[in-house]
């Protein structure tokens, strides 16, 4: 796997020239972010050696070189989901290719549903720890390069980024949540019991990713920022959509972007 991480980043380097900053990944409905991005480059997917390609509606499959904030980020308008049926290690290879060519910080954005009854759709929640119910990524045999055998998660989300985002949505009038992020495998939106079972044990809100890319980066010594766009309230009992995910995810993109580049500018 690292001499295929390692032939990727190479071939992008050659493509695009250029080294970034900070990495992002945008989920479901998330993908405008890019049009507040200064491109410099752009490269689908199916022409990156050994990358998977995305199959969900709402992911656009392309990886975004360019400028936003201030700095030179690298960004996935799409990620990869366990659910799809790729293998962990494919689902956050690109988060390995993205460390090898440079980047110092992750960002991870989701749609996900609200367990916590405080919450409304629309809400930004930042992630402040996970619940990972999705097969772990260091299952197998470890690769030291990419780091220990036993990596700490004492800090999956970076307080420091945390603070900083508390900092730039109080100046910029923006209403932020905080709580813990379920990662399941899906795709099945979750039971009523199992809303309850997630409440239970401690989650704030329920999604399908993000858990598998957040463990590789912190493998890495990776610090990571994660925030969650609550798109569906799932203590409702009303039922859920992908288009109803869609949609709300993109009502409430433009907060989530003025948040992002208000960090970026700050870092």
């Amino acid at each position: 796997m690292i001499e295929k991480i390692k032939n990727t980043a190479s071939f992008i380097n050659e493509k695009v020239a250029f080294e970034p900053e900070v990495g992002i990944i945008l989920g479901t409905g998330l993908g405008g972010l890019v049009n507040h991005i200064e491109i410099a480059h752009s490269l689908p997917y199916n022409e990156i050696p050994n990358f998977p390609i995305s199959t969900v509606e709402g992911h656009a499959g392309r990886l975004i070189f360019g400028t936003l904030g201030g700095k030179r980020v690298v960004a996935m308008q799409g990620r990869f989901h366990y659910y799809e049926g790729y293998a962990p290690e494919q689902v956050v290879f690109p988060v390995r290719v993205m460390k090898m060519l440079g980047i110092k910080t992750l960002f991870v954005s989701n749609a996900s549903g609200g367990i916590n009854s405080s919450f409304r759709v629309g809400d930004l929640m930042v992630i402040t720890d996970h619940i990972n119910l999705i097969p772990n990524v260091l299952i197998g045999t470890n690769c030291p390069e990419l780091g220990p055998r036993f990596p700490d998660m004492s800090e999956p989300y970076s307080k420091a980024l945390e603070a900083l985002a508390t900092e730039v949505a109080a100046e910029n009038g923006i209403k932020l949540q905080y709580g813990c992020y379920v990662g399941t495998t899906g795709p099945t939106f979750e039971t009523p019991k199992e809303y309850g079972y997630f409440k239970a044990i401690g989650g704030d809100a329920v999604g399908m990713s993000t858990t598998p890319e957040v463990i590789a980066a912190r493998h890495m010594g990776l610090p990571v920022f994660g925030i969650s766009i609550i798109t569906n309230a799932a203590f409702s009992g009303q039922k859920s959509t992908h288009e109803e995910v869609q949609q709300e995810g993109a009502k409430a993109e433009k907060r989530m972007t003025s948040l992002i580049m208000g960090m970026l500018k700050r870092m």
